[in-house]
């Protein structure tokens, strides 16, 4: 029997579809666009992040997953590490890849305009591991959990 693929195709999930009824954190706005809910997909997760100026998550990993970040508007910084030594910044256009387990921090580096990013996650759980490591940023106010859309 072949494949039904009216049924079993591409799925097409409107801007005005995606769900906001996801784990929020203040200063940010997750939305789950892809989800087996929304598109019946089985290994990943993709949804859109809106981080206001001068906030910054609390130091977290996602467990064994992948992320995958693509910056839409915006000046995200990053900080990761065992002390969150290492750190780099992102702009429109650029994509970020987090590694499983890998300890890390966001953070909007401009004080005048949100950070808009596309999240794409190698899972359906929201695999949120906070981590009692201080942040070496000084200059934005730290909010717990990630602005990986799926807290």
């Amino acid at each position: 029997m072949e494949p039904d693929w009216g049924a079993q195709g591409i799925r097409i999930v409107r801007s005005g579809e995606l769900d906001s009824n996801t784990p929020q954190t203040p200063g940010m706005t997750g939305a789950a666009a892809i989800t087996h809910a929304t598109a019946g997909a089985k290994k990943l997760w993709a949804g859109t992040v809106v981080v206001e100026p001068n906030v910054k998550t609390g130091a977290h990993h996602h467990g064994e997953l992948e992320t995958v970040l693509y910056i839409v508007k915006g000046r995200a910084r990053f900080r990761w590490g065992e002390r969150l030594e290492f750190v780099g910044e992102a702009g429109p256009g650029d994509f970020i890849y987090v590694p499983p387990f890998v300890p890390h921090q966001e953070i909007n580096a401009r004080p005048d305009e949100p950070v808009e990013a596309v999240v794409v996650r190698s899972g359906q759980e929201p695999v949120v591991i906070n981590l009692d490591i201080a942040s070496p940023e000084n200059t934005t106010e730290e909010l717990p959990d990630s602005f990986h859309g799926r807290l």
